[in-house]
């Protein structure tokens, strides 16, 4: 609401883990979202992928790291940090360490625009427009939360777009 009217895009930075996500970040005013983690472990992510107990990984280094904003070029400037002055006084905002490896990323995109045409569905939107104005949060409650997500039942073939935790 803050920005209406003005021109400037709203971008939703972090969190996003499901393509749910991304659609509930446009009906609170996004224009677009940050899903760096999500791709992270992707062949095209950076990285190299490593072998660990059995299983392949990819490096992961998060804007907000401490490896990261220590680069010549690094992010310490979107965090309002010198990087002249010694390591100790950098203050990190991300993690660096290994994800699973994920494979191309094109699967991961498919998931995300068919997540996001659901979400449009639902809603009974036609458009990204629409879906910025549209649609109302409710609230639930945690009953109603857990209800609406898998249960009693154990999961023994896990879908690409859904974890259960």
């Amino acid at each position: 609401e803050a920005l209406e009217g003005t021109g400037v895009p709203c971008i939703s930075d972090g969190g996003i883990r499901y393509s749910g996500d991304i659609a509930k970040a446009i009906v609170a005013g996004a224009h677009s979202t940050m899903i760096g983690g999500l791709f992270a472990g992707t062949e095209e992510s950076p990285g190299e992928v490593e072998l660990y107990q059995g299983r392949s990984y990819k490096s992961y280094r998060g804007m907000g790291s401490i490896g990261a904003m220590a680069q010549r070029h690094g992010s310490s400037d979107r965090y309002f940090q010198d990087t002249t002055e010694e390591l100790e006084k950098l203050v990190p905002e991300g993690i660096e360490g290994r994800v699973p490896y994920k494979g191309s990323i094109v699967a991961i995109v498919q998931q995300l625009i068919g997540g996001l045409r659901a979400a449009m569905g639902y809603t009974g939107c036609d458009n990204i427009a629409e879906m910025r104005t549209r649609p109302k949060f409710v609230r639930i409650t945690g009953a109603g939360r857990r209800e609406s997500h898998v249960h009693d039942v154990t999961i023994t073939k896990e879908p690409p777009n859904y974890r259960s935790e």
